[in-house]
């Protein structure tokens, strides 16, 4: 749990010191599996001892793992694969266990001087409703079939099909894919590799600007690659479902940043903020969003840094007395976790010249569909 929760944390940038979230970035890594005894004594326990008799063959071994949950190849009965993605035993009851820690914990350190400015108790409020999300497997379900349905339209890339029937309350049943490779930028071509970003970066911007449904959580763990030139995307159980209003605004945002509006871009900023303090000088923090778009216009695409962008401008909103909403800051940082693999893939990748097409659908077309 505290692992789950260092890891959304490191992406908080907006609230937290960018020396404290790099730190907190290695707790992506990988976490070891359940032995083969447990996954199926896991399994035994989400199906009733009925596990066989609904998936047919189960290979016990992890094939991936993390720290909800682990995924397993399957052949059903009619002898096609499948993936199992398995909750780890007990770890709801975990899960609420450390949850009611940590908000003890945070009752105490919203007191502390050096933690007056951040708002310790309703970011652990966001972190908690996050995680409880990714428990939640039925809706994880829904959520990608939702994604699958969102980014049909965008070609190359693959949300797998839920298999109905097959799951259960804590396992979630899919379509295999095969080959998949989360780090593809020194094994494909250059040209394929290229592909891969734009092709990534569409679906994503499709997400933010169009539908407004986001997957928050695209590390490489969850963003993966495939020899026929196809972007997977895995895992939906932190996304998030933008207002109309917020959608249009973090729209809008983007389409006066890649204008060099700056000011526009603050006005943006101070409508969709959580909160704003008695003492926020909203002037000096137009001031300098205005300047920092401004020197970021027209910035080669191999020069300019979305991390460091964004990250400047969450420091100048915590010292001019802004909070960000929630709704838009994890969609923002869903772009900010996958930078790095998009620029692996392309290190000349244009961010604003690939949202240009997908921002004038957004803005101005028929917006999200329902």
């Amino acid at each position: 749990m505290f692992v789950k929760v260092g890891q959304i944390l490191g992406t908080r940038r907006d609230v937290l010191p960018p020396a404290l979230c790099d730190e907190l970035r290695v707790l992506r890594h990988s976490v070891a599996p359940l032995s083969p005894a447990e996954s199926r004594a896991a399994l035994d326990e989400a199906y009733g001892g009925d596990a066989g008799a609904v998936l047919g063959q189960v290979d016990c071994r992890a094939v991936a793992s993390g720290s909800i949950a682990c995924v397993y190849r399957a052949v059903a009965e009619d002898g096609r694969p499948v993936a199992v993605k398995l909750q780890r035993p007990a770890a709801e009851a975990i899960v609420a266990r450390d949850l009611a820690l940590l908000a003890v914990a945070a009752r105490a350190a919203a007191r502390l001087p050096f933690l007056r400015d951040v708002p310790v108790e309703g970011l652990l409020a966001d972190v908690s409703a996050a995680i409880r999300g990714q428990l939640d497997f039925p809706r994880e379900a829904e959520a990608l079939e939702r994604l699958r349905e969102n980014l049909s339209r965008v070609p190359r890339v693959w949300v797998p099909k839920i298999e109905p029937g097959l799951g259960r309350e804590r396992a979630l049943v899919m379509e295999y894919i095969p080959g998949l490779d989360a780090y593809p930028a020194d094994r494909f071509p250059p040209a394929k590799a290229r592909m891969f970003a734009r092709s990534a970066l569409t679906a994503i911007y499709e997400m933010l600007f169009v539908d407004g449904f986001v997957h928050c959580d695209l590390h490489p763990g969850n963003l993966y690659f495939t020899d026929s030139g196809q972007v997977v995307i895995l895992d939906a159980g932190f996304s998030i479902q933008l207002s109309e209003r917020l959608r249009r605004l973090f729209g809008e945002f983007f389409l006066n940043m890649s204008l060099g509006r700056g000011r526009r871009c603050a006005e943006i900023v101070v409508r969709s903020a959580s909160a704003v303090r008695d003492d926020a000088d909203i002037g000096a923090f137009s001031d300098g969003l205005a300047d920092l778009v401004e020197r970021n216009f027209r910035v080669p695409a191999r020069d300019f840094s979305l991390i460091a962008f964004a990250t400047e401008m969450f420091d100048l909103q915590r010292r001019h007395g802004l909070t960000a909403a929630t709704e838009l800051v994890f969609p923002l940082l869903s772009l900010l976790v996958v930078e790095g693999t998009i620029r692996a893939l392309d290190p000349e990748v244009d961010f604003q010249e690939v949202a240009r097409p997908v921002l004038t659908r957004g803005v101005f077309g028929a917006g999200a569909r329902r």
